[in-house]
């Protein structure tokens, strides 16, 4: 596969930006490999500058639901376009994203938006703080909740402790109020609630998407809500991968928890930065103008982002059958993977929910953040090559999530799994 003009433009690319690029994974440092430079999506497929293209699996990061540069947003993003791209003020579309996003989820009952999942996470946890007065976190490991100061941490060496800071720069006065716990496992929650009481609140991803898609298992989110209740600590859920993406009313709907505060974002933007934090009315209405805790943005409510989203949200509500069969898309093509696997005597097991899955390379199951970093990495690295030389593209980490879109079609499937079994088959020569 040629790749020369898109390793010349990751030359001059290193010039300018921080290892080439504008967000870390997209160098591909994690498989030792150079990226490709898009030149243009459309549907399941992205094209790049030498003139390849890519069956995409990774959809923005879940972003892209309809498929790239689908007819009706481009369309309404064009409309919208002639009627100017920022206001800086207030427009009627606020009010109807606003409608469709607290009729979806019932715990919202008032939201603000923002320009990115990264920001919602930041002003609910200021929200969770001032409107509890008190100040510690409990987050969970392998959890990401974008790079935000208070919650850019791993754990210690042992199953709960102080937060450590994951990059330089944050200060460890404010890393210390974040502490860790483990998914799947509530008797670590336990232990840090027993050793402090003051805890402002617990967010968490309800389906972990930023380690592989990892799901709760049976009375894990339940027991979550039930301690945060008992101990009066506010519940985040981190739904901006999940939200729409596992089904309309996101992962709190299929699994029955009614959160403090919920963060959305990805989805609700159509392909566009957009952002949202939402929940019960007397918090929400903690926040400036009515309330004493801060939170603003110039772009926030940026109106070519939110007519992009309302298409994309209006489109999955009146099309109800879209969750089902991405479901049911996934559970066909992940039987036929497993088989293939099983013929080549490869470890692997693939986690799903609805369109969203993760394939790990592991003789073990995969529950938390410990076993998911305990999958073959190096296998993964090789995996990821190959595809990408048959023209899949998959994450360039082992602990991402990948994602079908409406536009990966019975054709699309069948080259999914006619390449899996031509790379599963050289995987077994080199193992």
């Amino acid at each position: 596969m040629n790749r020369k003009e898109s390793i010349a433009l990751y030359q001059e690319a290193k010039r300018f930006l921080p290892g080439g690029v504008n967000s870390p994974v997209r160098a591909f440092l994690s498989v030792n490999d150079t990226p490709f430079y898009v030149k243009k999506g459309k549907g399941s497929y992205l094209f790049d500058v030498d003139g390849n293209a890519f069956l995409d699996y990774v959809a923005s990061w879940g972003a892209i639901i309809l498929g790239h540069a689908d007819d009706g947003v481009i369309n309404e993003v064009k409309n919208a376009l002639e009627d100017g791209t920022s206001f800086g003020t207030c427009h009627p579309y606020e009010i109807e994203m606003a409608k469709l996003i607290t009729d979806a989820f019932p715990s919202i009952e008032m939201m603000r938006l923002t320009n990115s999942g990264t920001e919602a996470t930041m002003s609910a946890i200021r929200l969770a703080r001032g409107f509890s007065e008190k100040n510690g976190i409990i987050k969970f490991r392998g959890c990401y909740h974008g790079h935000v100061d208070s919650l850019l941490v791993k754990a210690g060496s042992g199953l709960a402790t102080f937060g450590v800071p994951d990059s330089k720069g944050i200060p460890g006065d404010l890393a210390k109020h974040t502490y860790v716990a483990d998914f799947n496992n509530l008797d670590t929650v336990r232990t840090i609630i027993n050793r402090n009481r003051d805890i402002a609140c617990m967010i968490i991803e309800p389906v972990m998407g930023n380690m592989g898609v990892v799901l709760p298992e049976k009375g894990f989110l339940e027991g979550m809500q039930e301690i945060c209740r008992q101990e009066r600590i506010l519940l985040i859920y981190d739904e901006v991968i999940t939200g729409f993406r596992v089904t309309y009313g996101g992962a709190q709907h299929l699994y029955g928890i009614d959160p403090d505060i919920t963060c959305l974002g990805k989805i609700i933007g159509g392909g566009f930065p957009i952002g949202a934090f939402g929940g019960k009315r007397e918090i929400m209405e903690r926040v400036a103008p009515l309330g004493d805790i801060y939170q603003a943005g110039t772009l926030s409510g940026n109106p070519i982002a939110v007519r992009a989203g309302i298409y994309v949200l209006k489109y999955l509500k009146e099309h109800t059958g879209v969750y089902e069969f991405m479901g049911k898309r996934m559970d066909g093509l992940k039987k036929d993977i497993l088989h293939i696997a099983k013929i080549y005597e490869i470890p692997y097991r693939i986690h799903s929910i609805a369109g969203m899955f993760t394939g790990f390379f592991s003789r073990s199951d995969v529950y938390d953040y410990e076993s998911a970093y305990r999958s073959d990495r190096v296998m993964y690295e090789k995996f990821f090559k190959l595809m990408l030389e048959e023209g899949i593209f998959f994450a360039p980490s082992p602990f991402e999530a990948s994602f079908l879109t409406l536009s990966h079609g019975e054709k699309e499937m069948i080259k999914t799994l006619e390449t899996y079994e031509r790379v599963f088959e050289r995987l077994k020569t080199l193992s």
